[in-house]
């Protein structure tokens, strides 16, 4: 039986989801914590960019709220070919796998490794968009905040093909965020 991946951003009514704690905060509540909590309560893998990597592996090994409890034991996987040196010299640590090979194969190799809990993509964009459009992204869950956050990066730029999605769950919380969690749709 193979596995569920699962990914989940922030985003803003015009599309950004860079730097998501720049213009989140006003429309995070009690109700957006307990989605995010149990949108990760049975992942045992994730799935994340260097980038991103790097950023939560120099802050959250020392964390011990909600997040940290969760981040540090979870298997890691990082799509990366800047940390091979890093990898050479005696491992990623903080619990990680280096994978520098097809990240479609890799991921779909992981749905099918005969073990159970679920995949989750933390990010980055570039990761989260090439897995998506790839069709190994199982669900992408968008909590999209109501405010306009001007510049910053898109999940779906230019680069992306128009590509059909498929409404899966709606919900709009006491914040005034719409979450809405899509998987691509089957080709007609």
């Amino acid at each position: 039986m193979s596995r569920t991946v699962n990914a989940h951003l922030f985003a803003s009514i015009n599309g950004v989801v860079e730097d998501p704690n720049l213009w989140q905060f006003d429309a995070f509540g009690a109700e957006e914590g307990a989605l995010m909590n149990s949108g990760i309560a049975d992942v045992t893998d994730i799935v994340i960019g260097a980038e991103l990597w790097r950023q939560w592996s120099g802050y959250w090994p020392d964390q011990n709220d909600d997040f940290g409890a969760f981040i540090n034991p979870v298997r890691k996987h990082v799509i990366a070919t800047t940390l091979a040196d890093r990898a050479a010299d005696g491992g990623l640590g903080w619990n990680s796998t280096l994978v520098t090979g097809n990240p479609i194969e890799y991921v779909t190799a992981l749905k099918s490794n005969g073990e159970t809990g679920r995949i989750s993509v933390v990010g980055g964009i570039t990761t989260t968009r090439s897995l998506f459009v790839g069709g190994v992204i199982d669900a992408l869950t968008l909590t999209v905040h109501p405010v306009a956050a001007g510049a910053g990066r898109r999940l779906f730029d230019e680069s992306v093909p128009t590509t059909r999605l498929q409404l899966l769950e709606h919900q709009i919380t006491p914040m005034g965020n719409a979450v809405l969690t899509y998987g691509l749709r089957a080709a007609a």
